[in-house]
C-alpha cells in the first residue's frame, strides 16, 4: 500500500508539502496541489486507510468536539452550532474527546476529516490545536485563550462572573464563603476562581483552604464535595459553586444533612442551565450566554472558511440572575 512518503517522492515535493496539499491547506499553490493529487491518483493512495475524493477540497462538514456530550450545558451549545451549520448548508459531527490523544476527536483534527472544528474540551492540549489549525483548517477554541494561525478563541468572561457571584454574596452580608471548584486544569474553573479571590480580597476576607474543594463540574462531584465540607464541622454561611450542576448536587447534600437553603446556607452557581430555575429552591446564578457563544463560534468558523478576516479572540459578558437560594444575613455593604 502506498504511503504519503511515496506520494511526496513521486510528486517531487517535501513530505510536509504533500500533507498540506492532500488536506487542502491554502499554504500550497494550486499547481503544487494538483501535482500532489495526480501522484496520489497514480499510486492509488488513500489517506488514513479510507478512500477520499481528491477532487473535492471540502467535506461540507464541521466538527463540534466536547469533553462530554451529555448534560444541559452541552445540549444548548450543540443546538446553537447545529443551527449555524444547517443555515450554511453544512452537516455537523459532534464527538467526545474522551480518550485524549487517542480519541476519535483528535483524529478528526489531525487528519482533517472535516472542514473545521469548534472545540470545548480541556483534555485536548494547546499543542494539538496549534498543530492542527491553519488557514485551510480553522479551529474555534471555546475553553482557552490560546490563538494562532487559524485558531480563534471565544470565551465567556468567567473572571467577572466569579467576581459578580462572590460580590453578590458579600453584599448580602456573607463573610464565610466557600468555593467548590471544577477540574483544576480547566480554564473556566481557573478564571472563575480568580474572580472569587478578587472579590474576597477586595472585601478584606480570607479564603479558607478547607472550604475550597473540587467537584469537577458534575452534579455528583458537587454532592460529594459538599458532604466533605459539612463533615469538617465549621460551616460557611454561603457557597459559590463553579457551575450549576455542582450547586444542584450540593443542595441535595445539604438537605440530606438537615441544612436549609438559603436559611442555613446560601448557594450561588454559574451557567444558568434550564434546570436552575426549576429546582426546589430556584438557584441564584451567573448566566453565561450558552446559545450565543456557540452561535458566535459557528459564525466565526464559517467566516474563516470563506477567507474573511476576524479577530484573534472574543469575550462574552455574563449576567447575575437572582432567584431564591441566597439570603441576606446582614445590612448590605456598599463597595
Amino acid at each position: 500500500m502506498a504511503t504519503i512518503k511515496d506520494v511526496a517522492k513521486l510528486a517531487g515535493v517535501a513530505l510536509s508539502t504533500a500533507s498540506y496539499a492532500l488536506s487542502g491547506d491554502s499554504k500550497v499553490s494550486a499547481k503544487t496541489r494538483e501535482k500532489v493529487l495526480e501522484a496520489a491518483r497514480q499510486l492509488n493512495y488513500h489517506k488514513n486507510g479510507f478512500a477520499m475524493d481528491l477532487k473535492r477540497s471540502r467535506t461540507n462538514t464541521i466538527a463540534l468536539i466536547l469533553t462530554d456530550l451529555s448534560g444541559p450545558f452541552y445540549s444548548e451549545l450543540i443546538r446553537s452550532v447545529q443551527d449555524v451549520a444547517l443555515s450554511n448548508g453544512y452537516d455537523l459531527v459532534a464527538c467526545s474527546s474522551m480518550g485524549g490523544r487517542e480519541s476519535t476527536a483528535v483524529k478528526y483534527l489531525r487528519e482533517k476529516r472535516v472542514d473545521g472544528a469548534i472545540v470545548l474540551a480541556q483534555n485536548i492540549s494547546d499543542e494539538i490545536l496549534l498543530n492542527a489549525a491553519g488557514s485551510g483548517f480553522p479551529i474555534i477554541a471555546m475553553d482557552r485563550l490560546t490563538t494562532g494561525e487559524g485558531l480563534i478563541s471565544v470565551v465567556v468572561d468567567g473572571e467577572l462572573g466569579g467576581y459578580k457571584a462572590t460580590r453578590h454574596l458579600i453584599d448580602k452580608g456573607h463573610r464565610s464563603i466557600a468555593y467548590i471548584s471544577g477540574p483544576t486544569n480547566s480554564y473556566d474553573n481557573s478564571v472563575r476562581y480568580q474572580g472569587y479571590l478578587r472579590a474576597m480580597h477586595e472585601a478584606g476576607l480570607e479564603e479558607k483552604a478547607k472550604w475550597r474543594l473540587t467537584g469537577n463540574f458534575v452534579r455528583d462531584g458537587g454532592y460529594k464535595a459538599t458532604k466533605m465540607m459539612l463533615m469538617q464541622g465549621e460551616i460557611p454561611s454561603a457557597v459559590f459553586y463553579g457551575n450549576d450542576e455542582m450547586a444542584i448536587g450540593g443542595i441535595k447534600a445539604m438537605k440530606e444533612d438537615g441544612f436549609s437553603v438559603p436559611d442555613d446556607i446560601s448557594v450561588i452557581g454559574f451557567d444558568d442551565i434550564q434546570l436552575a430555575e426549576y429546582v426546589q429552591t430556584p438557584l441564584t446564578t451567573i448566566r453565561q450566554p450558552m446559545y450565543d457563544s456557540g452561535s458566535l463560534a459557528g459564525h466565526l468558523l464559517f467566516q474563516l472558511l470563506n477567507n474573511e478576516q476576524v479577530n484573534d479572540s472574543y469575550k462574552l459578558k455574563v449576567e447575575l440572575i437572582e432567584r431564591q437560594s441566597v439570603k441576606t444575613v446582614a445590612a448590605e455593604i456598599k463597595g
